[in-house]
């Protein structure tokens, strides 16, 4: 890792006011990505508010919004991400088998209705930068407009989340297996 473990002996005034805030909160500790974020204590603070959203205040049912993460993770390669997120998503109701043939980098067969219109939403804006018509139309059936606006908000977030990881080269613990092969 780049980034060394932050430990609140160590930390700033306003280090230790946000890792105090979010281990008060649902997550009840400071992860990987926010040891990196907290580097400026105010991006961590707000980005870690945003992230409480996602993952526990969303419109968006538990299963959809951990898609949306596990997602994420597979788009931008971050097994650690992915390693932490699809045990939540199967365990909300997500196919296992949806989730495998997901890592495989493939479109999952067998996607819920709601399912496949997150995964075609959210794939469309990953990888194209827009999101068409017909796909914005399917989303909206779905889950509303305050749906679609979830679906950017957990994209983008964990997109933050990701670059983090990435960037401090965050590893599995020793002994898991990478999820998918690293990429090139």
């Amino acid at each position: 890792m780049r980034f060394k473990e932050l430990v609140e002996s160590d930390m700033t005034q306003a280090q230790r006011a946000v890792h105090a805030e979010i281990c008060a909160g649902p997550r009840g500790r400071m992860g990987p990505p926010t040891n990196v974020l907290l580097r400026c204590p105010e991006l961590a603070n707000h980005s870690q508010k945003i992230g409480e959203y996602v993952r526990f205040g969303s419109t968006l049912p538990s299963r959809i919004m951990e898609f949306v993460i596990i997602m994420a993770a597979r788009h931008w390669d971050a097994h650690y991400a992915w390693n932490s997120h699809c045990p939540l998503a199967i365990k909300a109701g997500l196919s296992p088998e949806v989730a495998s043939e997901l890592a495989k980098g493939k479109r999952p067969a067998g996607m819920k209705d709601d399912e496949a219109a997150a995964y075609d939403f959210c794939t469309e804006l990953h990888n194209t930068k827009q999101v068409g018509d017909a796909t914005f139309e399917a989303a909206l059936k779905q889950f509303g407009e305050a749906g679609i606006v979830d679906l950017m908000g957990g994209s983008a977030y964990y997109t933050l989340i990701c670059m983090s990881l990435k960037v401090n080269k965050k590893t599995l613990p020793e002994g898991v297996p990478l999820p998918w092969p690293l990429s090139k």
